[in-house]
């Protein structure tokens, strides 16, 4: 097999002093532990040695007054670390001034947006969302984490809601499109244009599965993700490999489609 670059296409990071915290704060909502303590040195040397040389980064504000802190945060780890990092903000629906916020966001130099309805316990298709699709459409891609049997915030369906209203909105719906709900993933996401990632999906599933969807979506609109600090880089990338793809799409999603999508400038 012929080696690739490679762009992890969702990580979280969060600041060295409440990584740990932050990271075993997503073990308990999800009942499963993390691999790693969620800081970016760590995500640097656990995705070198399995290959991935550039990360999509983001962090979630589970509540309105943590957006402008996270987005500062990141936008600070992708000066430090331009060759490594492309950051996304955070948005959240309830904010007081989502003008101002995303307007933060632009000023950054941010490469778009991270939203999740379960942390953020918001529907997605809640008209009170709106205001975020409506200054994001056609200018920022947002990563929408999809799917969760356990609760309705994030079900496919609503998501296709959101894809119908707002047509020139960019989405990657996170986890092939509904963690532990891809079958309603693929009943309402059927025809319509939304990107997915592989994040926190692999390890469900058999090989002839993740190419069962891959083939589905369209290899032109998955991305390669790993959901650090939830899973081994080393495994993930096993994973990911055992599915018999050809050489061409397989470098279309480790590398070219996340890399085109986010504009994401690479040294040779």
């Amino acid at each position: 097999m012929s080696q690739h670059r490679i762009i992890d296409a969702h990580a979280h990071i969060f600041p060295d002093k409440i990584a740990m915290y932050a990271s075993d704060g997503i073990a308990r909502f999800y009942g499963m532990p993390c691999e790693y303590d969620g800081r970016a040195a760590t995500l640097f040397e656990a995705g070198a040695q399995a290959g991935v040389s550039h990360f999509v980064v983001q962090s979630v504000a589970t509540v309105p007054n943590q957006v402008t802190s996270i987005n500062t945060f990141i936008a600070e780890q992708m000066r430090l670390h331009p060759d490594r990092i492309t950051g996304l903000g955070s948005l959240h629906p309830k904010s007081r001034d989502i003008d101002a916020d995303f307007e933060q966001i632009i000023n950054l130099g941010l490469k778009g947006i991270k939203l999740h309805p379960d942390f953020q316990r918001f529907n997605i298709d809640d008209p009170a969302a709106f205001a975020i699709y409506e200054r994001a459409e056609g200018i920022l891609p947002i990563l929408m984490h999809t799917g969760d049997y356990r609760y309705d915030f994030s079900h496919p369906r609503r998501l296709k809601k959101v894809l119908e209203a707002f047509p020139n909105l960019t989405v990657i719906a996170a986890h092939f499109g509904g963690w532990s709900e891809w079958p309603a993933a693929v009943e309402y996401l059927a025809g319509t244009d939304v990107y997915v990632d592989t994040s926190s999906s692999l390890y469900t599933m058999p090989p002839e599965k993740a190419l069962e969807l891959i083939r589905f979506f369209g290899a032109r609109r998955v991305l390669f993700g790993t959901d650090y600090p939830m899973w081994d880089y080393g495994i993930e990338m096993d994973r990911f490999n055992k599915i018999d793809l050809d050489e061409a799409t397989r470098r279309k999603i480790l590398f070219e489609n996340v890399k085109e999508l986010f504009s994401i400038q690479m040294q040779n």
